[in-house]
């Protein structure tokens, strides 16, 4: 499945969450970003100012967190993550959904939270955490995204119960709107599982493997 000659560098947001990374690793991570021409650098709040710093003039987008990995804090601190994220140079915001408020089924509360988030003005990816759904709560889910107006659907946070799936991004593409994204994320560490996550729809894979896959190719 899919075409073994793709670019996958374009797809790429390589990663790096990890609570104890450094300094130093940012800068390799944004330095290879730079050397692989990849969409996206996404680090945590931390580093933002940084990798902006690093990346700047480069085309290549500053990606960071909201909610991460959990998503139960309270919507308005959500906010105002990512109202800082913003003012500190990063373009797209990852925000985990209130998966508690989902689970109770109070779709007002992630709607209204993802909505918050969206006037921020960054491009938003609603993080669903696909391990914890059902199917239909997939559909559900991806409602919500909907409504509240984000940009992209992200599959996981890399933190859940499994990563991404093909299945998963073959769910998510077939009831969302034409215009929505999908960032596929968690467990991404092929060439070959990228391109096949592609082929069902994915827009944006989000690894800590990027560099790894475009050397397979």
């Amino acid at each position: 499945m899919g075409n073994s000659n793709l670019d996958l560098a374009p797809y790429l947001e390589t990663t790096n969450l990890s609570p104890i990374a450094k300094t130093k690793e940012i800068i390799e991570l944004c330095e290879k970003a730079l050397i692989y021409r990849f969409a996206a650098v996404c680090v945590h709040p931390y580093y933002v100012s940084l990798a902006v710093s690093l990346l700047k003039g480069s085309g290549i987008k500053v990606v960071t967190v909201a909610g991460f990995p959990l998503g139960c804090n309270d919507g308005k601190i959500k906010a105002r993550e990512a109202e800082l994220a913003r003012e500190h140079g990063a373009a797209e915001i990852d925000m985990v959904m209130n998966l508690a408020a989902f689970k109770n089924g109070e779709k007002d509360v992630v709607i209204k939270e993802i909505a918050a988030i969206v006037k921020s003005g960054a491009i938003v990816k609603t993080i669903i955490e696909t391990g914890y759904l059902t199917k239909e709560e997939i559909y559900q889910a991806c409602f919500c995204v909907q409504e509240g107006g984000a940009h992209f659907v992200k599959t996981c946070t890399g933190l859940g119960p499994r990563g991404v799936t093909t299945d998963d991004i073959l769910t998510i593409r077939s009831c969302l709107l034409p215009s929505i994204g999908i960032k596929a994320a968690g467990g991404i560490i092929s060439a070959p599982f990228a391109r096949e996550l592609v082929a069902a729809g994915a827009t944006r894979l989000g690894t800590s493997n990027a560099e790894k896959i475009v050397l397979q190719e």
